[in-house]
């Protein structure tokens, strides 16, 4: 728990819901200084119901969040901190996770379908043969997107075809569909007692149902999909008073940031201004780039998204992206599926024992590949396995393919732009690990910034919260300093250029693996009854 300085115990507070794909924390920060005052954190299950399902219960999440914000406030009585000096919440989530609830009852329908969740492929294969050039860019121009398992709109129609509930509360009109930012919005300023449905234009544009020129829902794209208009959330912009906190400790407390979580890293990066850039290392990984005021469409495989809109009355700023399905999730992978390590902790300590692969190499396509291939059939695999090969060289395998990752993606975006990125900002949970950062280096050739400060997403999104109309209680003009760690490059340029091949070759190995149809029996057996 931080100290209260004196200065904490008269400048206004501004706090963050930071909701992620395996946690959620609380965050209270010095709105003067953007020093954390305090902080409480609670892990959240993830259920795997069949294989490429991945599930969450969104009353766990909303749970989390009340546990939080309780603790938080603890924290501060301890301190002797007045909790009414918490002016405003910003609320920040993971994207593209699916809920669907009754609005007359306040419960969810079904489990949350995780972001990382494959059972839409035959449902994405489908709505791609129905585009007149069968192409999963088809609705690209208007989303900035691709057709993939990836985006919300896409689990919302597989809940639709597929869950009973979903499908009679649809017909009754008493359905709501959110991402995980309208679901804690809504519970949070009232639930079914005046909450309010709304969401900001940076989750809308991870939907596929959201034109990113109009910044509208578009009746075009909800018609392909065949999704009611009524069912979708409001959508207003990063900052400005959504509602009040309806109950609990900070009762009365506006609402008045909302960014998903890759944008508002973007922000609490300060990476404000085009041609800036930040790289997030968490469940995934997730490289932003600002483009302005413009939307640029990829010719390599990248995403054109929202970035971010702070105010009403302000423009959008949009932004080039690298998705990457799996990063630290391949730590989880190791930890909980294989028991090759006992903590997140280890993969550092036993990859550093070796130092190298020895020639494995670790596709982590868990859920497909995700940019710059959006190809939903790869599967994971390891290659290059000898006698030689340990549990050391795989935990350094697993690292080198984050990193490799990282670098396609960068390449797609350096192709992408006239400006070149010459470093690299960095940010989320994996950027404790020292060895990974400077594998990243080493494989980028070029360096990269560590803040010592790694919580810039709940950073960001307390940032557009303090800065809404109503609250402004937040001054962008102010830099904050914050201390940074570089870690430049230490091998050869070919040495890099060398592993990166071996790398690409193994991704060809893991592209196409799985498929839709069903298997053909070999001749003289029965089809299965």
């Amino acid at each position: 728990m931080a100290t209260a300085s004196r200065d904490t115990l008269t400048d206004p507070l501004v706090a963050a819901i930071d909701q992620g794909t395996s946690s959620t924390r609380f965050l209270v920060f010095n709105a003067r200084t953007a020093e954390v005052v305090c902080q409480h954190q609670v892990e959240i299950k993830q259920s795997f119901p069949k294989e490429g399902w991945v599930e969450e219960d969104p009353m766990e999440i909303l749970q989390s969040v009340c546990v939080c914000v309780e603790r938080s406030c603890d924290q501060l009585r301890q301190l002797n901190i007045p909790i009414t000096r918490i002016k405003a919440i910003g609320l920040t989530n993971q994207r593209e996770t699916t809920v669907v609830w009754d609005k007359l009852t306040g419960q969810p329908l079904c489990n949350a379908i995780v972001w990382l969740d494959l059972r839409t492929q035959s449902t994405v294969e489908r709505l791609i043969n129905q585009t007149p050039s069968k192409s999963k860019n088809h609705l690209k121009s208007l989303t900035g997107l691709p057709i993939s398992p990836y985006f919300s709109a896409v689990k919302l129609r597989w809940l639709l075809d597929n869950e009973e509930a979903v499908t009679t509360a649809t017909h009754t009109h008493t359905a709501l569909f959110g991402t995980i930012d309208s679901w804690l919005i809504w519970c949070l300023t009232g639930g079914p007692n005046g909450g309010v449905h709304c969401t900001d234009v940076s989750n809308a544009s991870r939907t596929l149902l959201f034109n990113i020129h109009t910044l509208q829902w578009d009746t075009h794209l909800c018609s392909f999909f065949d999704v009611p208009v009524e069912m979708l959330p409001n959508v207003r912009s990063s900052s400005e008073i959504y509602g009040y906190m309806s109950s609990g400790s900070l009762a009365g407390v506006p609402i008045s940031g909302c960014l998903g979580d890759q944008s508002a890293a973007l922000v609490g990066q300060m990476c404000l201004q085009e041609g800036q850039a930040k790289n997030t290392y968490g469940t995934g990984c997730f490289l932003l780039k600002n483009t302005g005021t413009k939307a640029v469409m990829s010719d390599h495989g990248l995403l054109t998204t929202v970035a971010y809109q702070l105010g009403r009355d302000q423009p959008a700023y949009y932004a080039l992206e690298g998705s990457v399905a799996i990063a630290g999730a391949v730590v989880r992978w190791l930890k909980d599926n294989m028991g090759i390590i006992q903590t997140s902790a280890d993969i550092e300590r036993l990859a550093s024992a070796v130092g190298t692969s020895y020639g494995c190499y670790f596709v982590p396509a868990f859920s497909g590949l995700y940019a710059p291939y959006w190809e939903p059939s790869a599967r994971g695999i390891i290659c290059g396995l000898t006698q030689f090969t340990n549990r050391c060289h795989l935990a350094f395998a697993a690292l080198e393919a984050v990193c490799f990752q990282t670098r396609e993606i960068l390449d797609a975006m350096n192709q992408d732009s006239t400006a070149p990125l010459h470093r690299l900002q960095v940010d989320g949970g994996m950027t404790a690990n020292t060895l990974l950062m400077q594998l990243q280096a080493d494989l980028l050739n070029i360096p990269v910034v560590r803040p010592c400060m790694s919580e810039t997403s709940a950073l960001g999104v307390a940032m557009a919260a303090g800065l809404a109309e109503g609250v402004c209680v937040w001054n962008l003009s102010q830099q904050h300093t914050i201390a940074t760690e570089t870690y430049q490059p230490h091998i050869h340029p070919q040495d890099s250029e060398f592993r990166y091949s071996r790398w690409k070759a193994a991704v060809q190995r893991a592209m196409n693996w799985e498929t839709t149809e069903s298997p053909t029996p070999p001749a003289g057996e029965p089809e299965p009854s």
